[in-house]
């Protein structure tokens, strides 16, 4: 099947796609090469790394002592010696261990040097809720760092663009964090066969609508486009946006959109309480308030951590049906 600019496209997993992303940047660029735990021995916690060491050699696919702050900390000074390190930090919630290194090292150092320096690494950060890992290896902390200037912060919600997000993030001279939901490794979708990036910055206008603006990304914009498809059954056109970075927010096409739908709902994994669509909300409440026939609506988990317990998880999760509740309120 051919894409956009007669790309051939294929059907491969949201994993294969990170591992082609890998293999040809990798291929491409002698100074890229990645570090972790089990990396190298087990092909990385969900088999996102492997094949690797057999192509390239262990001497760039590295396994690591179980320390995040020395996996962040290498791979800092990796960058400030000239490669393009992606260090794997196996679950986003581990990433509290290294903070420091992120917030005051990796984050600052291009700044704190007068520009002299570059700090050109990623870190992948598996994030997000699968079932029953609880509340030490469930949590979505992307606003964390999304609060932190000198950071991009991107997170994909499909393969085409886990692919051409993570060559983008190789390729930046900035430290990119590359989230990726663990629930989305299995996901299938078209993807372009051979070299392509996705802009880091730009959100996507995935369905026009003129209705109600719903903006979402990561594995809740997948639960959004079923919600669009269910409330289109009542007459509701919804415009979906898909951020697919989170710093930078995409700000243009957010208020574009608001300005034709008059109407706005954002929806997330994350808990509500000072997430990325409470920085959404407060941007259109500044930029384009005189747009908006109804209060804004955000949608996202409870403000607890994420249960173990079955039935408690159940009704912790964003769901399709939870999003369609809350694209409902805006026309109460």
């Amino acid at each position: 099947m051919k894409g956009n600019g007669d790309q051939t496209m294929r059907t491969i997993s949201f994993a294969q796609a990170t591992l082609e992303a890998m293999e040809e940047e990798m291929t491409r660029d002698g100074s890229v090469f990645v570090m972790g735990e089990d990396i190298a021995r087990q092909g990385g916690i969900f088999g996102q790394f492997k094949g690797l060491p057999d192509k390239f050699g262990k001497e760039r696919v590295i396994d690591t002592p179980i320390s995040e702050t020395a996996i962040v900390g290498a791979a800092i000074g990796a960058a400030l010696a000239g490669m393009r390190p992606v260090a794997d930090m196996h679950f986003a919630d581990f990433m509290g261990v290294c903070f420091d290194e992120i917030f005051n090292q990796m984050a600052k150092i291009h700044y704190m040097f007068g520009g002299q320096k570059s700090i050109p690494m990623v870190l992948r950060a598996p994030d997000g809720m699968i079932n029953q890992a609880a509340a030490q290896h469930s949590q979505s902390v992307e606003a964390f760092f999304a609060h932190i200037p000198g950071l991009k912060v991107v997170i994909p919600s499909n393969p085409a663009d886990a692919k051409g997000l993570l060559k983008a993030a190789i390729r930046d001279d900035n430290p990119v964090i590359y989230f990726e939901h663990k629930g989305l490794f299995s996901m299938k979708g078209e993807v372009p066969e051979g070299d392509y990036v996705t802009p880091i910055g730009k959100a996507k206008v995935v369905r026009q609508g003129k209705d109600v603006t719903l903006v979402s990304y990561s594995m809740m914009m997948n639960h959004a486009i079923k919600a669009a498809d269910e409330l289109e059954k009542d007459g509701i056109s919804v415009e979906l946006i898909d951020l697919r970075s989170v710093s930078p927010i995409d700000e243009e096409t957010i208020l574009n959109s608001v300005a034709k739908t008059t109407r706005l709902v954002i929806a997330h994994e994350a808990v509500k309480r000072c997430g990325v669509g409470a920085e959404i909300a407060a941007l259109v409440a500044e930029k384009a308030i005189d747009c908006l026939d109804a209060p804004i609506v955000r949608v996202g988990s409870p403000f607890t951590p994420v249960p173990f317990a079955r039935i408690l998880e159940k009704e912790y999760r964003v769901t399709t049906d939870t999003i369609v509740a809350g694209v409902r309120k805006v026309f109460a």
